[in-house]
């Protein structure tokens, strides 16, 4: 029973070791569009070059994200390593939980920022359009980071293999179909979070505040 219960703890510690590399690294890579988005559009900046730059960036490490939903493929392994059902539902679950919510919520947080800066400068109307488009692209983005391991930097490094990659292997109906479908759960996910976060950036609010701008 002891030796069991020894072998038990070092698989979870094991399981847990091994989770806390790639989840955080996935974390920052999806933080990173949240912290360029307080940089262009909450800090005041002027279009100038290294904003269109750090826009490009943005937009090409935004799906880093919402991918994070993805890893749940990896709780199906761990689940079978560790084979309990209490330190499954107290500790394994919890831990996936809160790091694809972390991940997603940064996603949210990321484009509410760019709606309001679209908002101040007057082109509010384009707000949705906006918000579908970058669920497209990251739809895409997700396909290509977690069926062809394709990265962010990928565009930089080999933007060729990358052409090739989407020519090639984006036009199947299997890809599409997989898009569609994670163009639709972001999408939807996207939208409840987005009025959960907004409405306690609101009650966050002193009440002129509140009156200034009902988009933040």
């Amino acid at each position: 029973m002891k030796f069991e219960l020894i072998n038990w703890m070092v698989n979870i510690a094991r399981v847990l070791r091994l989770n806390s590399r790639w989840m955080t690294w996935n974390l920052f890579l999806a933080f990173i569009p949240l912290a360029l988005s307080v940089w262009l559009f909450r800090s005041n900046q002027k279009r100038s070059l290294i904003w269109w730059v750090g826009l490009c960036v943005f937009v090409a490490f935004l799906p880093n994200a919402p991918y994070l939903l993805t890893d749940i493929i990896h709780l199906i392994q761990d689940i079978r390593a560790i084979n309990s059902v209490w330190m499954i539902t107290l500790i394994l679950i919890p831990q996936y939980l809160l790091v694809i919510l972390a991940g997603f919520e940064a996603y949210v947080l990321s484009i509410i920022n760019l709606g309001y800066y679209l908002q101040r400068q007057g082109l509010g109307k384009y707000i949705l359009a906006v918000e579908l488009t970058l669920h497209g692209l990251s739809a895409v983005g997700i396909f290509l980071g977690r069926f062809l391991r394709f990265n962010s930097w990928d565009l930089i490094t080999q933007p060729d293999a990358l052409l090739t990659s989407v020519v090639d292997d984006l036009v199947g109906k299997w890809p599409l179909l997989v898009m569609i479908i994670t163009f639709g759960v972001v999408t939807l996910l996207y939208w409840l979070m987005k009025q959960v976060s907004l409405g306690i950036i609101w009650r966050s609010r002193s009440p002129k505040e509140s009156k200034v701008s009902s988009y933040q």
